[in-house]
Parts: structure tokens; C-alpha cells; sequence
């Protein structure tokens, strides 16, 4: 049966510094949605992820590192591709905005816009560059930007400006209606609540002196480089090749398959209100569901280097192996409120949940499954997607859907007591049978329903029902 392409994409990355577990976690959970439609639903999937390298923030960091800036942005670029490896992301593309790629189709998109959405004008402002983005007062809290507790600096020069103001009425419509899904509910309440405010018309363009010269230039206007936040959200098309009206673009975008964009709550205006608008105005189509998460926080505070609490990626790989880490960061993200990671919790999850957990259970049944004559070893067939976990994956609910796979686990291991089939191998070798059959039809399960989540442990499980040998999974940590 043919299926409709389904497009998912992460947001991209500032390259102002090396990747922490927070732009990790949204990688990961990315690529077990891209796992799942892909590998357990057999859709034709496409996976992009990429960093964002227009940024004023990326110039300050090549000045403050003293080296050039596509240097300086190149070796750190590398750095969040490097996570493909290191977190076994099974992406499909890896844009940088500095692409030629890229610069060709924003410019597309810029012309494709409505000439009348677009004018020039002189504006005074307040300018968080940690936000990249123009702030009111109100937007403030204490004279700071919420976000980054920086207070904005005063800008004022003559942008181009795009007429978001026009578009409230028919944004309000796409959403209520979910032909734009905002999801999880309380997110499409929030942006909801912000069309009703009002809209107003937000600077696309920076002047070239302002810009460093660093960016995408404004079609027509030399003395102009595009917002980075104009550039950076049209990756999404650019690196299906929109410049050229690409065969990717056509299958991904223009078709009529899902359109999901991952992120952050921290963007999420840009990506349900600025970016849809600016779609509007070029006629194209819009992304079908756009799903927010929350943030990671560090016991308990914000990840900050001032700080010393920033966790890397390498740092968990390195002591819980890959899917240990993924693992770890796809549980400690809850659906509606931030997560928080420390060594010591990860340390006790992952030795309960891994290491006694599904690795003993793991290493038990296939040591008493030396006990059965081959025949009885067999797998009859692949087992189907467990659908209630099936479910939580397509509402985003991923600590939930691994909690129910963990039941599965917790159930087989405490049965393996009950039962104690070592015991049984001796005095009733037909209950024997019985109950190894339960504990094999347990594995071949967990086999399948971790593909999305731990892939190389779920190949691991298989291979060992097909060949009986296992290696250890996962080893205890102190």
C-alpha cells in the first residue's frame, strides 16, 4: 500500500558555541518520530535537521574566539552534525544556512512574497540578539528579555517590514480549525491568545553595517541583509531545493503528505505565526502540525555557563553509551513541563531501567533459553507495533510511551521470579516450555517496540532471538 511522504524537521541551530543536551534532546526525539514513520509505519520519510549560521550571535562568537567567521562557524557547524554519529540520528539531510542552496531559495521566497506584504520604513527599537528579535516593553520583565535575562539594546535604522498584520484573521482560522495543528493544546491556547492582541508588522530586513555583512541579502537592496529569522525558517523548503523546484520539494513539501516541524517553546511564535504569514503571502504550502516542546533544566536551574551546569552530549555517550543517552533524554523531557537532568538521576535510571532492567532481562531469558530444543527457540513472526504505545508516539507523548514499554520489562522480570523457570527446566519441562514461550513472545515485542527509541538495542534483541546469543546490553555505572 503506498503511503504519503511525511516530512519532519528539527529546528536549526545558532552555531555561537558547540551543541548541548538541550539541542540534543529535540535531535532525538526528532529521529524517533522519523524512526517510527519510517521504519515501523514504512512511510516514505524525509529527516532534515541543520544549523543556523546568519545569525548576528555567530559573528559575536567568531570576534569573541578571534578567529574568522566562517571559520569559526564551520568547526562548530561540524560539532552539531557530529551528533548524527554520536546519537545514532538517522537524519536525511544536515542544511547549513550558509549553502548556496539556501541563499538561492530564501531569496526565492523573499521575491515569491507578496510585493504589497513588503515595505521599507525607519524603526526605533529594543533588540534582544540573544532572541534575534525585536521586543516590546511588555515583552519584558524587569527592563530583560524573559528568555535570555539580557536587557536589549536600542536600535534604530530604516528595515524592510512585512505586513503580518494582514494575515491575524486567516491564521486565527488555520489554527482553530487544525488544518495547522499547534500542538500540545496549551500551545495553540498561547498563540491563539497572541493573534487575538493584535499582530503587528515585524522587521524583516537589517541594514549591512548592522549585519557585519554576514547573511542572506535582501533581493534588489544592497544596503539590506535578511532578518535571520526570514533566512532561517525557509530552510525548511530551501533544503528540499524550493530554488529550483526540486523533486524533494515536490514529494515533501508541495505534495500532500504531513509537514511537521519539532521545537522548542522558546520559537514558537515564529514558527506558528511569522512563518506560516510569510507562506501565506508566497502562496505555498503551509507546515500541517507543528509540535512544541519543553526545555531541559540542569537540577533544577537553567543550563547556563556563567553557571557551570551545561551537560554535553559527548559527556553522556561517553558514560551511558548511545542508546543510554537517548535513552535518558527522551524520558526526562515531560509532555507539558520541563524536564530535569542530573548525573545522579540519570545514574540511578539508567542502571535501574538498563542495566537491571532490560539488560538483565535480556541476558536472563536468553540464558535460559539454552534450555529449550531449537524448534521451541523460534520466533514464529515479527510481532505488530503495540498500538497503545503506537498511539503515545503520535500525540508526542514519548516519556509516556517508553514508561508503557518499561511495563513490559518490569512485568517479564517479576514474572521470570514467579515463575522461576530454572526450577521448572528441572522438575516440569512442558510449564518449562510455557513460560519461556511467554518470555520469548516478551522479547521479540520489546525488539520491535524500541526500534523508534533505541534502535542498535532493539537490532541487538532481535539478532539474539535469531541466533541465540546475546552480548551485555547495558552495563551498570557507578
Amino acid at each position: 500500500m503506498l503511503t504519503k511522504p511525511f516530512f519532519i524537521t528539527t529546528a536549526i541551530d545558532y552555531v555561537n558555541g558547540v551543541p548541548h543536551v538541550g539541542h540534543a534532546s529535540e535531535k532525538v526525539l526528532s529521529d524517533a518520530v522519523a524512526r517510527y514513520h519510517r521504519d515501523v509505519l514504512g512511510e516514505d520519510t524525509y529527516f532534515l535537521t541543520g544549523t543556523d549560521e546568519n545569525s548576528l550571535k555567530n559573528v559575536q562568537g567568531a570576534e569573541k574566539a578571534r578567529k574568522p567567521v566562517a571559520e569559526y562557524v564551520d568547526e562548530n557547524a561540524e560539532a552539531f552534525r557530529a551528533l548524527g554519529n554520536s546519537l545514532d540520528l538517522s537524519f536525511d539531510r544536515f542544511i547549513r544556512t550558509t549553502e548556496d542552496i539556501h541563499f538561492a531559495g530564501a531569496k526565492k521566497l523573499w521575491n515569491a512574497m507578496n510585493p504589497d506584504d513588503l515595505y521599507k520604513k525607519k524603526y526605533r527599537g529594543l533588540y534582544c540578539i540573544g532572541c534575534e528579535e525585536f521586543k516590546l516593553e511588555k515583552d519584558l520583565v524587569d527592563g530583560k528579555c524573559p528568555e535570555h535575562l539580557t536587557v536589549p539594546e536600542v536600535v534604530e535604522e530604516e528595515n524592510w517590514f512585512f505586513c503580518l498584520s494582514a494575515y491575524g484573521a486567516r491564521l486565527k482560522e488555520l489554527i482553530v480549525s487544525g488544518e495547522l495543528s499547534v500542538i500540545p493544546e496549551f500551545r495553540k491556547n498561547e498563540v491563539l491568545s497572541f493573534i487575538e492582541m493584535g499582530l503587528e508588522d515585524f522587521s524583516v530586513s537589517r541594514s549591512v553595517a548592522r549585519a557585519k555583512g554576514w547573511g542572506v541579502p535582501v533581493p534588489g537592496d544592497d544596503s539590506q541583509i535578511m532578518y535571520v529569522w526570514v533566512d532561517a525558517l525557509s530552510n525548511y523548503i530551501t533544503a528540499l531545493d524550493y530554488a529550483d523546484d526540486g523533486a524533494d520539494y515536490a514529494k515533501y513539501w508541495s505534495g500532500d503528505g504531513k509537514r511537521v516541524h519539532i521545537i522548542g517553546k522558546g520559537i514558537l511564535r515564529f514558527h506558528a505565526i511569522y512563518w506560516p504569514a510569510m507562506l501565506l503571502s508566497a502562496k505555498l504550502p503551509l507546515p500541517t502540525e507543528i509540535y512544541t516542546h519543553e526545555y531541559l533544566t540542569i537540577d533544577g536551574q537553567k543550563m547556563s555557563k556563567s553557571l557551570g551546569n551545561v551537560l554535553y552530549p559527548a559527556e553522556l555517550v561517553e558514560r551511558f553509551g548511545k542508546d543510554g543517552a537517548r535513552y535518558l533524554l527522551l524520558t526526562a523531557l515531560p509532555y507539558s513541563k520541563d524536564g530535569d537532568l542530573s548525573w545522579a538521576k540519570m545514574t540511578e535510571k539508567y542502571n535501574a531501567d538498563l542495566a537491571n532492567g532490560l539488560g538483565n532481562l535480556v541476558s536472563r531469558v536468553m540464558r535460559l533459553s539454552e534450555g529449550l530444543d531449537d524448534d521451541m527457540k523460534k520466533i514464529a513472526e515479527i510481532p505488530t507495533y503495540p498500538d497503545d504505545v503506537a498511539k503515545l508516539i503520535d500525540s508526542y507523548r514519548f516519556t509516556e510511551a517508553l514508561e508503557k514499554i518499561w511495563e513490559t520489562v518490569r512485568d517479564a522480570n517479576r514474572y521470570i521470579e514467579e515463575e522461576k523457570p530454572w526450577e521448572l527446566a528441572k522438575n516440569d519441562r512442558e510449564k518449562f516450555t510455557g513460560v519461556m514461550r511467554v518470555l520469548l513472545d516478551r522479547l521479540a515485542l520489546l525488539s520491535v517496540a524500541l526500534v523508534p527509541f533505541l534502535p542498535d538495542t532493539a537490532a541487538k534483541i532481535r539478532t539474539a532471538l535469531e541466533t541465540g546469543k546475546t552480548e551485555i546490553l547495558f552495563q551498570r555505572v557507578k
